[in-house]
């Protein structure tokens, strides 16, 4: 009788063994803990419950009607009421109304001046001057931050064409912006007789590169801009813009805006156009692109231009850059603003989280899961990846549903629903779902570590719903708000923004308005970040104490 032969087990064998009897033991207990929970008809209603309470105050709460009226025709409301925005090449919304003095350029060519002086007015009684005949009466003498005069070159005077531009501003030293939301900043300080600014445009087919210099010898390039498509004659010449002035006083509870026109003044000189009409030397036109109102009658005696010789005095009002939500935008509304009930949403999956948890410590249960799985830390994560995956699952379906039949109902009811990428659509439905998760894992986490429902529920709500509460509340200074919303959970709720800053436009950039002082992707960084800290902890504390 011959002897068996042994085969001997090789290290990598033993290793993937190991891996896969680990992966089918996780696999094992996550099938367990969903057994658990789906078999707990108040955990299911719960989530249900959660989902009903974000469509309920994302549909029916965060509504508003638009009432108007148009020199003095008849009453109109909701859809009528929808004001008409002009969109940039990106087909987002933009304010386009400038003073322009201009003439034909072709496919190539340059264009140089020199800016001697920018000057300008704000103020007013609501709005619109005393006196119709002098559009200045009320006003005071000063510039806002994004006045701005300058040379542009444009596919045409139509709102919302495709442009390039460079600019001294009121407050930001020389600027080159093209297509309303890019910026690049260039020489600093305010322009003056003693200190005037040189600029350039330079085009060459659809590249559009703009230049600054303080003596007209020496160039520095600013910024350089593809227009696509850009026609072969467009418009080149001077212009002056000045936004509106704001100025916000914060209450207890609220804030109040007051808004009033401003105008910008420019003063050009050395003007040389080459590639234009007639060699450059044919007749200059002036035209109030967008045919801007901001002085009610009238305005156009302000908005206007003179030519003396060589020297060109423009004035303008208005803005180009793209329209934003706060002060002076009209009834607007964003697609993220019927996510109001995510904080509702929230405290009831945050119940569900911490009894997911708590309820085996309390009926003891408990030592029956553990002795089951010797590696507790392994108990803890798997009800984490099932309180986390049905968390995300009722925040993606309220979301899918309040976001489009939100932005429906706003439109009917005579709202601008600014238009977001399908890439921020995406990240702001997921991101609900994400937000919730990543919560609900929290929550769980702290009811780990305290074990009683109520302590940790109580827990979470100081945690990140009262910090949620009170920056968009403006019940604290707007520094403290900002400050809670950047460190505490609530930082999370960042991930919903749909609207975009732009540092080029004057605005109240607070979490009212719908914006967030993090990123989106920073703030649920953060949120994430506490997560795992209460996910260690709780860990730590599960393997240290008694069951």
């Amino acid at each position: 009788m011959s002897a068996g032969t042994t085969t001997p087990v090789r290290p990598d064998d033993a290793a993937g063994a190991a891996r896969f009897g680990f992966l089918n033991g996780f696999a094992s207990l996550l099938r367990a803990e969903w057994i658990k929970f789906r078999s707990v008809r108040g955990w299911v209603i719960g989530m249900i419950v959660a989902v009903v309470v974000m469509e309920f105050m994302g549909l029916f709460l965060a509504q508003a009607h638009v009432g108007c009226q148009v020199s003095g025709g008849p009453a109109k409301s909701g859809a009528a009421c929808v004001q008409p925005m002009p969109l940039g090449p990106g087909g987002e919304a933009v304010n386009d109304q400038y003073y322009f003095v201009h003439q034909p350029l072709g496919s190539s060519g340059t264009l140089t001046v020199r800016l001697t002086s920018l000057t300008g007015w704000y103020g007013g009684n609501g709005g619109v001057p005393a006196a119709p005949s002098n559009p200045l009466a009320g006003l005071q003498r000063g510039l806002q931050p994004w006045s701005k005069a300058g040379i542009i070159i444009t596919d045409s005077t139509k709102q919302g064409s495709a442009y390039a531009a460079i600019m001294s501003t009121g407050s930001h030293g020389v600027a080159m912006q093209y297509n309303y939301t890019s910026s690049v900043a260039g020489r600093p300080g305010a322009v003056g007789p003693a200190s005037p600014r040189w600029l350039r445009l330079v085009r060459s087919g659809d590249a559009i590169s703009g230049y600054d210099s303080a003596d007209g010898a020496h160039w520095t390039l600013v910024g350089a801009a593809h227009l696509a498509g850009l026609a072969d004659t467009v418009q080149a010449g001077m212009f002056a813009t000045s936004p509106q002035h704001t100025q916000v006083t914060q209450f207890v509870g609220h804030s109040q805006g007051q808004i009033s026109p401003s105008l910008a003044t420019g003063v050009f000189d050395h003007v040389r156009l080459s590639g234009g009409s007639a060699g450059g030397g044919g007749a200059w036109t002036g035209d109030n692109v967008g045919s801007n109102q901001p002085f009610g009658p009238g305005s156009t005696q302000a908005e206007t231009f003179h030519q003396a010789g060589g020297r060109f005095t423009i004035t303008g009002s208005g803005d180009i850059a793209p329209v934003v939500n706060g002060m002076g935008s009209g009834p607007t509304a964003s697609i993220s603003q019927h996510l109001i009930g995510t904080f509702a949403g929230l405290i009831a999956v945050a119940v569900v989280a911490v009894m997911f948890m708590t309820a085996e410590y309390r009926r003891g249960l408990i030592r029956l899961t553990l002795a089951a799985s010797p590696r507790r830390w392994r108990v803890l994560v798997a009800k984490a990846v099932v309180v986390g995956a049905v968390s995300f699952v009722a925040g993606l379906v309220a979301a899918v549903i309040a976001v489009p039949i939100g932005a429906h109902i706003d439109h009917v009811n005579g709202l601008y629903v600014f238009q977001a990428s399908a890439a921020t659509t995406a990240r702001v439905l997921a991101g609900t779902g994400l937000l919730l998760a990543v919560m609900a894992v929290l929550a769980l986490a702290i009811g780990s570590m305290v074990r009683r429902s109520a302590v940790a529920v109580t827990a979470v709500i100081v945690g990140i719903v009262v910090p949620y509460f009170l920056g968009v509340a403006q019940v604290l200074p707007t520094s403290a708000s900002e400050w809670l919303m950047r460190v505490t959970p609530a930082a999370g709720f960042s991930v919903q923004q749909s609207l975009v800053v732009y540092p080029q436009v004057t605005n109240s950039y607070t979490t009212p308005n719908g914006y967030y002082p993090l990123g989106p992707w920073g703030g649920f960084a953060v949120l994430c970040g506490w997560a795992l800290v209460a996910m260690a902890g709780a860990v730590y504390l599960l393997r240290r104490r008694d069951a």
